[in-house]
């Protein structure tokens, strides 16, 4: 193992999201000096969202690397998935066998999170960071955050997501609206508030595809369920919606309303959910290079934000984390900006097919075809 591209090299990794922190992992078991940047206030500020799959040959490469594989298969958990219709027929159902059980299995945001956190030194992430300030001052970056704290580093890991403010530096672009505009709901304790679902739905996920509309759920560890609904959206309806995720009431009654002509099961859905989130999905296209750039790169969402619809965007991201430390780390590069290079080059390459497989789901998901031609574009549930 050479480590020498990293060795004292102060590194920063701006966003503390599964990308970030396995990224840091990674390095740091390679002997690395790095620090984690979070805007988060702390280790327990709660991510929102529903389960990730994460896949054997791509996501499951890079905690793999970070030697976590163990404390994954403690918390990911092998996942059935039910196909619906709008009416609330089943249509089709797959179960994880013992030879596939953990290709694909879904793990808590949270508890990817608490793993991550778990292994690294303390210390090691920096909460309440947001970003405010980053300048190349020669071969340096000097960072500065809301907090006060003001650092120079080395090398720069900018893994904060789809609207990064540290984009700037490795490429003018900026993302896009994909077209599509996602509501999501939580109900806390479906046992007592929805007894049937599980009856009928069971503990793994849902999806459902209606008048070009997406439904879908997930049953996270502690037997809560986090759902989805999608629609076509425009720009105009997403500047102009009006809604206000802060009267649930509000919320219900446009939803109810959009899928008026949908089975009872999926209103009762909205109508005891205990919080609702929406936003535009946005696509931060890599059809076109970055521009000439050193010391500097992007990882995960901050590369190559993509909708969920083919459940990519975690998984290119771990390849991200794999693949830049594999270059940091092999002894294959004589300088960190070949390595760099080597890293995006490949980077373009899996995540752009990525990103079109997920242009084509994210279509199909929200048009007139049948769940038969779904499933086949898939190559099964």
């Amino acid at each position: 193992m050479n480590t020498s591209l990293i060795k004292n090299k102060k590194i920063a990794i701006i966003g503390g999201g599964p990308v970030g922190l396995t990224t840091a992992r990674i390095l740091q078991i390679n002997g690395a000096d790095v620090t984690v940047y979070e805007r988060d206030l702390n280790a327990q500020a709660r991510t929102s969202g529903g389960t990730l799959d994460i896949h054997s040959d791509s996501g499951q490469k890079a905690i793999q690397k970070a030697d976590l594989m163990d404390d994954f298969y403690r918390y990911a958990r092998p996942t059935g998935e039910k196909m619906a219709d709008m009416h609330g027929n089943i249509t089709s159902e797959e179960m994880p066998t013992e030879e596939n059980a953990y290709s694909r299995p879904e793990i808590d945001r949270n508890d990817l999170r608490k793993i991550m956190l778990e292994n690294l030194k303390q210390n090691t992430v920096v909460w309440d960071s947001q970003l405010t300030t980053i300048e190349k001052v020669e071969d340096q970056y000097y960072l500065e955050f809301k907090n006060g704290t003001k650092v120079t580093v080395d090398f720069v890991i900018v893994a904060n997501g789809g609207r990064s403010n540290a984009r700037k530096f490795v490429t003018d672009k900026e993302p896009q609206l994909s077209g599509t505009y996602i509501i999501q709901g939580e109900i806390e304790n479906p046992d007592r508030d929805y007894p049937e679902y599980k009856l009928k739905y069971g503990d793994g996920n849902v999806m459902a595809m209606g008048e070009q509309k997406m439904f879908y759920s997930h049953t996270l560890r502690d037997g809560s369920v986090h759902f989805g609904v999608s629609f076509k959206a425009d720009e105009n309806w997403v500047l102009n919606n009006g809604i206000d995720f802060e009267d649930n009431a509000l919320v219900i009654s446009f939803l109810n309303e959009k899928f008026k002509n949908w089975n009872e099961d999926y209103k009762k859905f909205f109508a005891v959910s205990t919080d609702f989130t929406g936003l535009p999905l946005r696509l931060f296209s890599l059809e076109e290079p970055w521009k000439k750039h050193s010391n500097i790169t992007l990882v995960g969402d901050a590369a190559h934000v993509m909708p969920p619809f083919a459940g990519e965007g975690v998984n290119m991201g771990l390849m991200d984390a794999y693949q830049l430390t594999e270059n940091l780390t092999n002894g294959e590069f004589k300088t960190l900006q070949d390595a760099i290079d080597d890293y995006e080059q490949k980077m373009f390459g899996y995540a752009l097919e990525a990103q079109r497989t997920t242009y084509q789901m994210e279509e199909l998901l929200h048009s007139d075809v049948t769940t038969e031609k779904i499933l086949n574009s898939r190559g099964g549930v």
